[in-house]
């Protein structure tokens, strides 16, 4: 898993990014369905962007405060941790 703070484009704005390897493509895409559906709770302030290349998840936040970034962050990585306990605990999926 690789993650990092960011330059944004977009002045007075915090960037975080995270790339999330998975072993197969198919287990990233699985990823993505199940954590798509979460918005975040705000309207404004912070924004995530969730695409899949290849095996790999990557998530991109953009926020106005480094709070709300920090808890946005910190509730994505719980979503993340029960997907991937939940993969693990039924096995690979079945193409």
């Amino acid at each position: 898993m690789a993650a990092n703070g960011e330059e944004n484009s977009e002045p007075g704005k915090l960037g975080f990014s995270l790339d999330v390897p998975f072993p197969s493509p198919r287990e990233a895409t699985i990823a993505l369905s199940s954590l798509s559906p979460d918005r975040e709770p705000r309207r404004g302030g912070i924004s995530k962007h969730l695409s899949v290349s290849g095996s790999t998840l990557s998530v991109r936040w953009s926020a106005d405060e480094a709070r709300i970034l920090r808890v946005s962050v910190c509730s994505f990585l719980d979503h993340l941790q029960l997907v991937v306990e939940t993969m693990e605990k039924f096995g690979a999926p079945i193409p």
